[in-house]
């Protein structure tokens, strides 16, 4: 009784359209992510210490990334006393997305966190957790509703990623000393991900910005896994067999690991590859290993801050009434070979 009160507490304070209450300071002190703006999920009633039942769905369940975003997930529950987290790997699966929101409505869960495997079907989600009165918010990848109103969203900034990475991948070019003429970017992501798109056009704004005149960039579309990011690369690299030196970056460390391990398979040396990657998880492999690498720097996000943050914010909405953030960002940095295990990296 208590939970189907809460969740009517919850829907009853949507349609009256109160206010959203001001950011969570639970995310931000608890896993060193930043929160901005007001909650658009506006306050429930609250529910006090009862157990709470959360389903995390998330798309490629299977990857690195994610299993840290679902073990954060997990940690914050504890942490939260009385709190079970049920996770589901969609894989890319935009059916199984849908049926498995309506499992979780129909298993009577208390909240809902997604990643979405596609990003279109964000109005069908929210409605259904909408119309079943049950709080739900996107993480990594943003959903809206039919109206065009965004999600609670937990994750990362896709534009600043993207600039820190190009920032980086430009400050290795200038000091390596190369020419635009013998030179390529290769720019590796899925292409209908608008948080992809975000981080690759924010590492190319970033490099043109540090560097005049350079590289072209040739786009390689990718389903965002390393295996597929090294096939399509395969043709790339063939069709241009007279550049010398290589710059890699991508959506994820993924999509740039997949190419560097084409271009070393193709015969380039590791010192005429500039790879950047993107989430330190598998770029580290190499340098844990004490590999020569094309994979030279990688900027660090993790999964772990991302799920905790999450939880945290869905336990405070359920517990407290206190309203989702619409955006908890999650911080970001650089790492290499000399420092990613003084920087927390876990490398697997």
């Amino acid at each position: 009784m208590i939970r189907h009160t809460a969740r009517a507490s919850w829907r009853a304070a949507t349609a009256a359209g109160i206010a959203a209450v001001a950011l969570v300071a639970l995310s931000a002190c608890t896993s060193g992510m930043e929160s901005s703006g007001s909650g658009s999920t506006p306050a429930a009633g609250g529910k006090g210490d009862g157990p709470l039942t959360i389903a995390l769905l998330q798309k490629q369940g299977d990857q690195q990334y994610f299993i840290d975003e679902a073990n954060g997930a997990k940690e914050a529950a504890k942490a939260a006393g009385d709190v079970t987290v049920n996770v589901v790997d969609l894989g890319t699966d935009s059916n199984k997305a849908i049926s498995e929101v309506e499992a979780a409505i129909a298993q009577q869960v208390d909240g809902i966190i997604i990643v979405v495997p596609d990003q279109q079907i964000g109005p069908q989600v929210i409605q259904l957790a909408n119309d079943a009165g049950i709080p739900i918010m996107a993480a990594d990848d943003t959903i809206e509703d039919g109206s065009g109103t965004a999600a609670p969203f937990a994750g990362f900034d896709g534009t600043s990623m993207g600039e820190q990475v190009g920032a980086e991948a430009a400050s290795l070019y200038e000091a390596a000393g190369w020419t635009a003429a013998d030179t390529r970017i290769l720019s590796a992501y899925k292409e209908d991900l608008s948080v992809c798109q975000q981080r690759v056009d924010g590492a190319a704004s970033a490099f043109s910005k540090a560097v005049s005149d350079g590289p072209e960039v040739i786009k390689v579309g990718t389903d965002n896994s390393a295996t597929d990011a090294q096939d399509k690369a395969g043709a790339v690299i063939t069709a241009n067999s007279g550049v010398k030196h290589w710059i890699v970056w991508g959506c994820n460390d993924e999509n740039e690991t997949g190419v560097v391990t084409a271009l070393q398979n193709s015969g380039v040396a590791p010192a005429d590859i500039i790879g950047v990657g993107l989430g330190a998880y598998l770029t580290c492999k190499d340098w844990k290993a004490g590999q020569d690498t094309g994979n030279k720097a990688a900027l660090f996000i993790s999964g772990v801050e991302v799920g905790k943050s999450a939880v945290d914010s869905m336990v405070a909405l359920l517990r407290d009434g206190t309203a989702l953030p619409p955006k908890s960002i999650a911080n970001t940095e650089i790492v290499d070979a000399s420092n990613w295990e003084s920087k927390g990296v876990v490398c697997t």
